[in-house]
Parts: structure tokens; C-alpha cells; sequence
């Protein structure tokens, strides 16, 4: 080799050492633009987040998913950017897995694992992922340049979490995930009081599969009138849940919608205990599970969630959920040609396949599925 073809060998061999290391460091601080998801069950177990998933290797469920969609709306409802629901199911895969937990560190409850006694609201406020999400949005857009902080800076400083480094790796999961509901631009224009623009919806990724096929019958009940004489249970969880749900009557059904201003069938059921201050799992497959089975209508109470097939569900896997009030009376988001109304217990007797009590008098609040976050 000649001298000079030597010299040069030996200038980029240095280069290349120099080289390595700071593409070492490049590639440890650049974080992964795409993530994977691998559908695993279909609109058969889904619900509107379109059934469970694995997205970089974490499995998640038809009620994870339809979590992640309720964020994803909210977002879209107020006409924020894409990034704002990015940040905030991060935040939320991190805190919950997308779990509605009536648990947590301390007093920390719901998707966000917020806490009551600092600040982001009542128990019952924070157990309806609708609340929760907003919460979580109003203390992301008050810091300044959270739009464009690099990853996990946003979520940490409105997190405060003892965990700061866990948000930006989930980061490319939850992009991935917000691009199945996003619809619209990424960066939509705010409405204008009065008369803005009407605000956009997340997609639903299956259709409307909740909707009740018990017959109507005319005369029998009227479906947004309490009968003279009615009253609600005594028991104080019991009497709020219930309470809840009538306050709801004439409301309309929106498939996927947790209120306030409409529901779809699970999505009444979870506003409502929420309002008694338990924690229960956002969809319907998920709810037929919650608390504890009751044997038999002999032994039915008042917040009692019942189930049948509805529409498009079978008896294994039902798609429509009611709630006993009392007095022989339902109350369900029956579809949405009808919204939230009273339907007679006699008229579900001989469909229904599942009764589930989320709290009675004589017994605590049971635990939701699965184990504590932290």
C-alpha cells in the first residue's frame, strides 16, 4: 500500500470511530415513528374501538379499545390537533392500560389514575373516561408549546408521575392507535361561538351492534316518565346509580357515546356508576363480567345491570344492557332511533342471559379485573 493510500485508511478508520458513537446516540434518542397493530378478534367481540389488538407487543382489549376510542373522541369533539390525542392515549396506556380503575396509588382512579385530593375532581367525576380525558386536555393545553415538547415532556409535566421516562416509548403505540378513530385534519380549525363549525366525530370501527331488540309496548310503560309512586332504593350507591340513569330519560343513543349529552347502552351503565363513585368497565362484553353474578330475577335490585343479545349479539356473547331501577322498571339507551328510556322488567324476563350486581348494600364496591398499577 502506498503512503498516502495508508494515510487515508488509517483518516477513515478514525472517522469511522468517531463516527459510531454518535450514531449510537442518535439512534438511542430518536424515537420509533410506526407502530404495528395485529387485529386479533373482530367486530364479533369488538364494540366501537373495533375489538382487541396487539400493538407493539401489547395485548389490548375490545374495552381498552374502546377506551382509546372515547379519548380520540373527546379530542376530536373539542377540535384539537392529532397530537393532543397521541399524547393522551400515551398518557393513558402508561397510567391505566386504558382501564377504567376505580383503584391506584394512594387516590389515584380512572384512565389517567387522576386524584381526587389534588385537584382533577370528585371520585365519581373521574370514573367516566369523558370527564377524565377532558381533565386530562385542559391541563395539556395550558402549557405553552405543549404541541411541539419532544416525547414524554407533555405527559410528564401534567402527569407528575414518580415514572417520567415510561410515556415517550408509548409514544409510536398510541399514533398508531389514534390513526384508526382520527377523522378530519390533523390540526382542525376551532369553532367560532356562535355558529362555528360543527364539531367531528371519531370513527367507530364496527357498526352499531348495541341496539335492543326486546318489542315495545305501547301503553304499558311510558319510556320517559316515572310512574306515580315510584321511588329510588335506599341504599346510597344504589340510590345515586339509579338516580343517574332516570336523569338520563329522553336522551339520545349514540353508538360509543359516554355522555354527557348521549349514550349508547354501556356507556349509560358506566356514567351511572360512576356517579355512585364505582368504577366500572366501558363496554358491554366487558361489563357482563364486572362485579358479581346474581342467580336468579327473584334476587334482582335496583342499579342491577341486566343483559340480553340485543340486536346483533348472541347469548354468550350479549350486546344490549339494561339497568334495573326499581318497581318492575328497566332503563336502557334502547337504539338510536329511540334514546334512553323506561322499558317494564316483564317485557326482558325471558331474553335476559346475565345479571350482574356492581355493589349491593350489604357488601363493598367489588373490584374491577385485574391487578393494581401500581
Amino acid at each position: 500500500m502506498r503512503p498516502d493510500g495508508m494515510v487515508a485508511a488509517v483518516a477513515g478508520a478514525l472517522v469511522g470511530l468517531v463516527m459510531l458513537p454518535i450514531l449510537a446516540v442518535a439512534l438511542f434518542v430518536v424515537p420509533v415513528a410506526t407502530a404495528t397493530i395485529v387485529q386479533l378478534s373482530g367486530c364479533d367481540q369488538g364494540g366501537p374501538g373495533g375489538g382487541s389488538v396487539v400493538v407493539d407487543r401489547q395485548q389490548l382489549g375490545a374495552d381498552e379499545m374502546d377506551i382509546a376510542r372515547t379519548i380520540v373522541d373527546v379530542v376530536q369533539q373539542r377540535r384539537l390537533p392529532r397530537r393532543a390525542a397521541v399524547l393522551a392515549v400515551a398518557t393513558a396506556m402508561v397510567e391505566s392500560g386504558l382501564r377504567n380503575l376505580d383503584y391506584g396509588d394512594r387516590d389515584s382512579l380512572g384512565v389517567f389514575q387522576q386524584r381526587p385530593s389534588q385537584g382533577w375532581g370528585t371520585r365519581q367525576q373521574i370514573l367516566n373516561p369523558v370527564y377524565a380525558t377532558g381533565k386530562f386536555l385542559d391541563a395539556l393545553i395550558a402549557l405553552p408549546g405543549w404541541d411541539t415538547m419532544v416525547p414524554g415532556q407533555a405527559e410528564q409535566a401534567v402527569q407528575h408521575s414518580g415514572f417520567p421516562d415510561r410515556y415517550a416509548p408509548r409514544e409510536p403505540a398510541a399514533a398508531a392507535i389514534v390513526d384508526r378513530f382520527w377523522t378530519g385534519p390533523d390540526n382542525p380549525t376551532p369553532p367560532t361561538p356562535p355558529g362555528g363549525t360543527e364539531a367531528v366525530q371519531a370513527k367507530a370501527l364496527c357498526p352499531d351492534q348495541d341496539g335492543s331488540d326486546v318489542p315495545r309496548e305501547p301503553g304499558q310503560v311510558d319510556p320517559t316518565k316515572l310512574p306515580p309512586g315510584f321511588t329510588l332504593p335506599d341504599d346510597v350507591r344504589q340510590r345515586a346509580a339509579v338516580g343517574f340513569a332516570l336523569g338520563q330519560l329522553g336522551k339520545p343513543y349514540v353508538w360509543g357515546a359516554k355522555g354527557p349529552d348521549a349514550y349508547d347502552c354501556s356507556g349509560l351503565m358506566l356514567a351511572s356508576w360512576a356517579a355512585a363513585g364505582v368504577g366500572i368497565p366501558a363496554g358491554t362484553v366487558s361489563q357482563v363480567h364486572a362485579g358479581h353474578s346474581v342467580s336468579s330475577l327473584e334476587q334482582v335490585q335496583p342499579g342491577d345491570l341486566l343483559f340480553i343479545p340485543g340486536a346483533l349479539g348472541t347469548a354468550q356473547v350479549p350486546r344490549h344492557v339494561g339497568m334495573y331501577a326499581g318497581h318492575g322498571l328497566i332503563v336502557d339507551a334502547y337504539d338510536s332511533d329511540t334514546g334512553v328510556i323506561l322499558e317494564s322488567l316483564s317485557a326482558w324476563t325471558l331474553k335476559i342471559v346475565a345479571i350482574r350486581r356492581i355493589a349491593g348494600p350489604s357488601s363493598p364496591s367489588p373490584p374491577p379485573g385485574g391487578s393494581p398499577l401500581r
